[in-house]
């Protein structure tokens, strides 16, 4: 299906530059801007971001997976955080 009329846009040509951008980089964040410049396009009207953007959402490969950050705990590990619980006297 043409998502965007202006560049001849599909929706698999979306898809496409979505999964090859999360292959090449797991954590990126994908933008519309980023998907049109992986594509060697630029928005025009932008009466298509509406549709462009469903179309990004039903990509499973949008979302940033969670990855584990250096020097964190494993999950259920208890650290040593000594945080009390405060009142306001107001």
């Amino acid at each position: 299906m043409i998502v965007c009329h202006c560049q001849s846009i599909t929706d698999g040509d979306i898809r496409s530059a979505i999964d090859w951008m999360r292959a090449s980089d797991p954590a990126t964040i994908i933008t519309p801007g980023k998907v049109y410049r992986a594509l060697g396009k630029s928005a025009e009207c932008g009466g298509c971001m509406s549709l462009f953007l469903d179309t990004m959402r039903r990509n499973d490969n949008l979302r940033v997976p969670v990855l584990p950050r250096p020097g964190r705990k494993e999950e259920g590990q208890t650290g040593t955080c000594r945080a009390t619980t405060r009142s306001s006297t107001i």
